[in-house]
């Protein structure tokens, strides 16, 4: 099983984004996915800077794939696709139809999460335009993920978003902007108040969505690292761990000795709740709301 780094959700000032990679470079993760997947506006980081990050990472020994948007909403967000797509050498992994229109019978790529794939049927459609990967949609079953793969196409790998707030939704409204009484199209970039994304509550004062930009992200982290000796057994063959502020190479840690066979997935699991930026969840996993958690390994 191979360990992969998510790309990056929030807006950080260039000077972390750069700092943060610095220490990637050196972590025990396999895969890394660079790029903007949310929001055009966040510019802290050109295409050509994720480039430049890219050939870094390919010298420490890194396998680097480019993230594409998620929610494409102008010309210029389409120019930014078509120089993902059009070359640099890179795998790419796209998150809408439009990317994989692009990139269909031309290249290999990676159909990422928000293409919610729930059937062998549309993956079999997705093998034929060029996936050579797919990440299983957020929300999916444990039961439905071991059905998808009986079924799929055998040289597809299956990843698994294995730990981090889930992305649950996009959205043409910025609500980080909305929130600071700012028009979407002169935000001031307030997203970068908020590393990890700005929490909301429940009239109760329970934690239940983190606003980032125009993407709408579970308050709970998502956790499966319990669950990697199951993993494994049906047949994935790499997990994703989303980054976030601090402790993401901790997290890397533990994911690698739990993969390798180092550590306990029990012992790590608590660990990692220690470390992530809210309570944990997994409900998802187990056919239940997604904000629930069961403990324990299956």
């Amino acid at each position: 099983m191979k360990l992969a780094l998510g790309p990056l959700l929030y807006y950080w000032p260039r000077k972390d984004v750069l700092d943060f990679y610095r220490g990637i470079a050196t972590s025990p993760v396999d895969i890394v996915y660079l790029g903007e997947v949310v929001c055009s506006r966040r510019h802290e980081l050109r295409l050509s800077d994720w480039l430049e990050l890219a050939a870094t990472l390919e010298r420490a020994g890194k396998e680097v794939v480019l993230s594409t948007q998620a929610l494409i909403e102008s010309e210029s967000d389409l120019k930014t696709l078509r120089r993902i797509v059009a070359g640099n050498g890179h795998l790419v992994e796209a998150n809408d139809m439009g990317a994989v229109h692009l990139l269909s019978g031309k290249k290999p790529f990676v159909a990422g999460p928000h293409l919610n794939v729930y059937n062998p049927e549309t993956l079999g459609l997705l093998a034929e335009s060029g996936a050579c990967r797919w990440v299983m949609p957020l929300e999916m079953p444990r039961a439905m993920l071991e059905g998808m793969l009986r079924a799929k196409p055998a040289a597809v790998a299956t990843e698994v978003f294995a730990f981090g707030r889930l992305p649950l939704a996009f959205s043409a409204r910025c609500f980080t902007a909305r929130r600071h009484d700012l028009p979407k199209d002169n935000c001031q970039f307030c997203c970068l108040e908020y590393p990890d994304g700005l929490e909301l509550t429940t009239r109760e004062g329970r934690s239940f969505l983190v606003l980032n930009g125009i993407q709408t992200q579970s308050a709970a982290v998502h956790s499966l690292l319990d669950e990697i000796p199951a993993l494994v057994r049906i047949g994935v063959e790499v997990v994703r761990v989303s980054p976030q502020s601090r402790h993401t190479t901790d997290l890397l840690a533990l994911f690698h000795r739990v993969i390798d066979g180092a550590l306990d997935p029990g012992a790590a699991a608590c660990e990692a709740e220690r470390l992530a930026p809210g309570a944990v969840c997994n409900g998802y996993w187990h056919a239940r709301p997604g904000i629930e958690h069961r403990g324990g390994n299956s």
